[in-house]
């Protein structure tokens, strides 16, 4: 009985030195508590499934009592908030394309007579098949609208208006199309951002950054030198990705190569910054280890990977306009499914230059200040 009490009490010495080793740090304590707060509020908020936000644009060119009060009825229903009122059909693919409608619903000239004549009356419905899962939650939430309308408005029991869809970028809304090109981005993402912050808390760990600081390279080669085989992995990475996604996955790319490879690297360049000034801030691996995990969550659930932004609240829909990841997954979803040429996606390229711009020097400046 005494030799067991001394094992439990060599046990919970050694239980005793594990905690204040962990816990005497500082940063280690704040690592301990900030992510699981962090990644709760962002869980909660941020991965909402429910349809709560819809922006549609509405064509009519019926312009009676019938396409007046459907549409009444889409507003009055707080998901639908519709953000234009088209002219011509022409205008559609504008607000399909720049993302500022998941759907347009389009009332025929004839609506009104057809309706009138009690005949079954066409309403067309475009989705923006890029964001399949909400496009088809937002095509059923209408359905149910127009359902409401024919039970009361029915003719002998037939429907007296009948939703057509037709879904751009992804006919069948498939969910494949929406998630496995948007991994392109997001997969590449992980391994470029762990490489970056691991390239000098590793050397500092195993002892060789001093000896990498005798040399006659300066803060700005090393740092360049790091920054380069991380860039070239994550390009490698999501060539991967393309590769599976077009010959496994059967998913036509209909854009550029070229400007998906541009998005890609100029995509690589931020995140390679981020995890250098991660790698430059942290005292050995585990550092940077924890740090990039801890920032790895929120970049992926405020990117728009699984749900979509518009869903968000408003204060985390403007987090994301710093969340480079966000920017990424648009070019890809939109050089990949939609063909868009880059005189179109400029804008996406703002941000990856703003953090280039601010992570590079702030690395180099961490460099100069460890040495």
């Amino acid at each position: 009985m005494l030799a067991f009490f001394n094992y439990l009490l060599r046990l919970a010495n050694l239980c005793q030195k594990e905690f204040i080793a962990v816990l005497k740090d500082p940063a280690n304590r704040v690592i301990l508590i900030v992510p699981p707060l962090l990644q709760s509020m962002l869980f909660g908020y941020a991965a909402n499934f429910d349809l709560t936000n819809v922006p549609y644009a509405v064509l009519d060119e019926s312009r009676g009592g019938a396409s007046t009060e459907l549409i009444a009825r889409f507003d009055g229903t707080g998901v639908f908030h519709r953000v234009a009122t088209l002219d011509s059909a022409s205008q559609i693919s504008d607000v399909i394309d720049t993302g500022s409608a998941l759907l347009v619903v389009h009332f025929s000239p004839d609506f009104e007579r057809l309706l009138s004549a009690g005949q079954s009356t066409p309403l067309q419905v475009i989705l923006d098949g890029r964001n399949s899962t909400t496009a088809g939650s937002a095509a059923g939430q209408l359905q149910s609208i127009v359902s409401a309308y024919n039970q009361r408005d029915g003719h002998n029991g037939k429907p007296a208006v009948t939703v057509t869809s037709r879904a751009w970028y992804n006919p069948n809304l498939e969910t494949r199309w929406n998630i496995v090109p948007a991994l392109i981005a997001s997969l590449s993402m992980i391994q470029t951002i762990m490489l970056a912050a691991l390239s000098v808390a590793r050397e500092r760990e195993q002892g060789t950054f001093d000896q990498l600081l005798v040399t006659p390279y300066t803060p700005l080669q090393i740092m360049i030198g790091k920054a380069l085989p991380s860039i070239a992995i994550g390009l490698l990475q999501a060539m991967l990705v393309l590769g599976i996604s077009l010959y496994w996955f059967d998913i036509p790319m209909t854009g550029s190569f070229w400007a998906l490879l541009l998005a890609m690297l100029m995509f690589m360049i931020a995140i390679v910054g981020i995890g250098l000034s991660i790698s430059a801030l942290s005292a050995n691996m585990q550092q940077a280890m924890l740090y990039t995990f801890v920032l790895i969550m929120p970049l992926i659930l405020l990117s728009g990977l699984a749900t979509p932004v518009s869903n968000m609240p408003e204060f985390m829909q403007i987090a994301t306009y710093a969340n480079p990841l966000r920017f990424a997954i648009d070019l890809v979803r939109r050089i990949y499914l939609e063909g868009a040429p880059l005189t179109l996606l400029w804008h996406d390229f703002i941000p990856f230059i703003g953090i280039t711009l601010v992570t590079m020097p702030l690395a180099a400046w961490l460099f100069r200040n460890k040495l």
